[in-house]
C-alpha cells in the first residue's frame, strides 16, 4: 500500500509541477502573440492527445517533465502570414519574458500554497533543546539542555525549522557562527560554533543531530529492540529504565548512547530497572563506521517524552497580508538556501552525495503524503521552487540558458549563431546527464544502504 501511495504521490507532484511550468511559458506566448503547436505533459509517445483551437495538448509516455513546442522557423518552415507569430521573429524582450515564465510560474505555485498553509494557520516546534549529545561539537559549543535559539549571527529565529536551515546555511560556508541562546534561567549567552572543519557529508537535512543538538526529549528508557540487534540478544526489554553503563550513571539517553558508542565491541555491562527492581545484563556493543569514527550500536531506539514535545508546539495564526509576507518570505528563503548549497557544491563545500534524483523524491512525496495533506503541500513547494531555481540557472538546454544567449544577443546587437547555440545545447545535455548520473547513484546507494 505504501508503495501504491509514493506512486501516486509522486505522479501527482510531477504532473502539477509540469502543468504549471509549462502553463507559464504558454500564458505569456499566446499574450506574446505567439502561436503554442504542442502542450505536452510527459516526453516521447503521446498516450492521449486533443485539439484545442490551435494547440494540441497531449499526455505522453515519460512523465519525467513537458514542453511547450511553438511555431518557430528554425524547426520547421514558417508560412508567410504566420511569420509574426513564430518565436524566432519576436524581440528579444518577448522572447526573455516567455522563457522565464516556467520557472516564475513555479515560484507564483510556492508562494499561492505557502500563503494557504499559513493562512490556515500553523503549528511550530520552538528551537529548545531537548537533548545534547556528550562530546559532540554541540557539547564543546557549551549549549545544554534547556538553552532556547533566539539568533543566528544576529537573525532572529522563531523555530526549529529556522534554526535548522540557518546552521546548514552556516556550515555549508565552513563559517564560524555565533549562537544566541536563553538559558533555561533566563539569562541570555552567546555560543560559537566552527564549522570550518566539519565534513562535507554532514551538511544535509540531519546537520543538527550530526553535531549533537535535538529539540527531541526522550525518556530514560529503552524503546523498541532490532530483533537480531546487541540489546535484544543480551535480554534487554522495551521499556526498561536506564540505570548505568559500567558502573558509570546514564541519567537520560544521551549519555547512554555516548556510553555505548564508546565501545565498540567491547563487552559492556548495562544496568537497568524492570519493574522496579534492578538488573544487569552483558551486552556486545555492534561495531559500525560513521564517517571516520568507529562506535558501537546496540540495535534500541529512544522513547520520546510526548508530554514535553507538545509543549515545544506553538500555533500562529496569520491574517490575509500576514500570512502572503510569511509566503514570499519563506519562498525567497528556500530559493536563496538551494542556490547557495548548490554554490557551495561547486566550491566542494558540500558533498555532491546530497544530490537526489527521481528515486528519491519520490520516496519523500510518499512520506510527506502518509503525514497529511499539509507535510505533502509543504513537499510540493520545496519541489517547485527548486525546480524554479534549477530551471534559471545558465546552462544550455535550460531556461536559463535560454536566457543566457539573450543578454548575448543584447550586447552584441545580434544573436549567436547557430554552430555556438548548438555547441551549447551540447555541452548543457552533457551536464545535465553527468548530474543525472550522479543523483541515479545517489539514490540507488541510499536504498541500498537504508
Amino acid at each position: 500500500m505504501s508503495i501504491l501511495i509514493t506512486l501516486l504521490a509522486f505522479a501527482l507532484a510531477i504532473g502539477v509541477l509540469v502543468t504549471v511550468h509549462e502553463y507559464g511559458h504558454y500564458w505569456v506566448a499566446k499574450r506574446c502573440g505567439v502561436k503554442v503547436l504542442t502542450f505536452s505533459i510527459g516526453f516521447g509517445k503521446p498516450l492521449l492527445r486533443w485539439q484545442r483551437g490551435e494547440t494540441q495538448w497531449q499526455l505522453a509516455a515519460i512523465p519525467l517533465g513537458g514542453y511547450v513546442r511553438m511555431l518557430d522557423e528554425r524547426e520547421a518552415p514558417v508560412p508567410v502570414a504566420e511569420l509574426d507569430r513564430a518565436f524566432n521573429r519576436q524581440t528579444v524582450g518577448k522572447r526573455m519574458a516567455i522563457v522565464v515564465a516556467g520557472p516564475v510560474a513555479n515560484f507564483l505555485l510556492a508562494i499561492f500554497v505557502y500563503w494557504a498553509i499559513f493562512l490556515n494557520g500553523v503549528d511550530v516546534l520552538m528551537p529548545k533543546l531537548g537533548s545534547i549529545e556528550p562530546h559532540s561539537l554541540a557539547a564543546k559549543a557549551g549549549f545544554s539542555v534547556g538553552d532556547t535559539i533566539v539568533a543566528i549571527d544576529q537573525e532572529s529565529i522563531n523555530s526549529w525549522a529556522e534554526a535548522r536551515l540557518g546552521l546548514i546555511e552556516r556550515a555549508a560556508a565552513k563559517a564560524s557562527v555565533q549562537v544566541e541562546v536563553l538559558r533555561p534561567n533566563g539569562a541570555a549567552v552567546s555560543r560559537t560554533l566552527d564549522f570550518a572543519e566539519i565534513d562535507n557529508e554532514w551538511i544535509d537535512g540531519e546537520l543538527a543531530g550530526r553535531i549533537g543538538m535535538s529539540i527531541a526529549v526522550y525518556r530514560n528508557e529503552i524503546g523498541p529492540l532490532l530483533p537480531d540487534g546487541a540489546a535484544a540478544a543480551a535480554g534487554l526489554k522495551q521499556g526498561d529504565k536506564i540505570w548505568k553503563v559500567e558502573d558509570k550513571p546514564t541519567p537520560d539517553w544521551p549519555s547512554f548512547t555516548a556510553a555505548v558508542r564508546a565501545r565498540p565491541n567491547l563487552p559492556t555491562r548495562v544496568s537497568v530497572l524492570r519493574a522496579g527492581q534492578p538488573l544487569e545484563f552483558q551486552v556486545l556493543p555492534k561495531s559500525v563506521q560513521e564517517g571516520d569514527q568507529t562506535i558501537g550500536r546496540i540495535g534500541a531506539a529512544p522513547v520520546l517524552d510526548m508530554d514535553a514535545m507538545h509543549a515545544l508546539s506553538k500555533s500562529m495564526q496569520y491574517g490575509v497580508v500576514s500570512a502572503l509576507g510569511q509566503a514570499l518570505h519563506q519562498t525567497w528563503a528556500t530559493s536563496s538556501l538551494s542556490l547557495k548549497m548548490m554554490w557551495r557544491m561547486v566550491l566542494g563545500n558540500v558533498s555532491v552525495k546530497q544530490l537526489s534524483g527521481p528515486v528519491a523524491i519520490a520516496g519523500y512525496a510518499g512520506k510527506s503524503a502518509q503525514y497529511g495533506l499539509r507535510a505533502y503541500l509543504e513537499f510540493l513547494c520545496l519541489i517547485s521552487i527548486s525546480l524554479g531555481v534549477m530551471n534559471l540557472l545558465p546552462v544550455p538546454v535550460l531556461d536559463g540558458g535560454h536566457l543566457m544567449y539573450y543578454f548575448a544577443e543584447i550586447l552584441r546587437g545580434r544573436p549567436l549563431s547557430e554552430r555556438a547555440m548548438e555547441l551549447g545545447q551540447r555541452v548543457g545535455v552533457g551536464l545535465l546527464a553527468a548530474l543525472m548520473v550522479v543523483a541515479v547513484f545517489n539514490d540507488l546507494t541510499r536504498l541500498v544502504g537504508g
